[in-house]
């Protein structure tokens, strides 16, 4: 089963396979692309709402790989919904892919590569360069903001 993230319905993605997507998915869609949404629910797309702890263990993963703030909240249902379905999920968004990677969960891009290794984000400090391995406020050290930074 394939996953549709809003890029799917925005670059016209088509399948043989059977289609779910999540509600929030519609929502963030608009004219042509709120119709095709629709046009494949009445084809029989399912829409699936995943439970809220599946949803949890989606954020935990994203926190461990350092991509949470770089993921929404449909981002997260999205991903927890191939999880719960054992889809594929079809998106161009890395971070995304990421997580899926590390859930172990399949990946299909629609109009660009897709990642090629799974990453564990590091946080450095805009000011003295210390790295953390997770996402803070500011630095301990000298309290200047961070940025994601690849760690390799």
């Amino acid at each position: 089963m394939q996953i549709l993230d809003t890029s799917a319905f925005i670059n016209e993605y088509h399948t043989d396979e059977d289609t779910a997507s999540v509600p929030q998915v519609h929502e963030e869609l608009e004219g042509e692309h709120a119709f095709r949404f629709d046009a494949e629910e009445g084809a029989g797309m399912h829409i699936h709402i995943p439970s809220e702890e599946t949803v949890e263990k989606i954020n935990r993963a994203a926190t461990e790989t350092g991509d949470a703030d770089e993921l929404s909240e449909t981002d997260m249902v999205l991903i927890a919904a191939a999880f719960e379905l054992d889809g594929t999920l079809v998106t161009d968004d890395y971070a995304m892919q990421n997580v899926a990677d590390r859930l172990n969960v399949a990946v299909d891009v629609i109009a660009q590569d897709g990642i090629t290794e799974q990453r564990e984000w590091q946080f450095q400090c805009q000011g003295c360069g210390r790295t953390y391995d997770e996402k803070l406020d500011r630095c301990r050290i000298c309290g200047s903001d961070l940025a994601r930074k690849n760690p390799n």
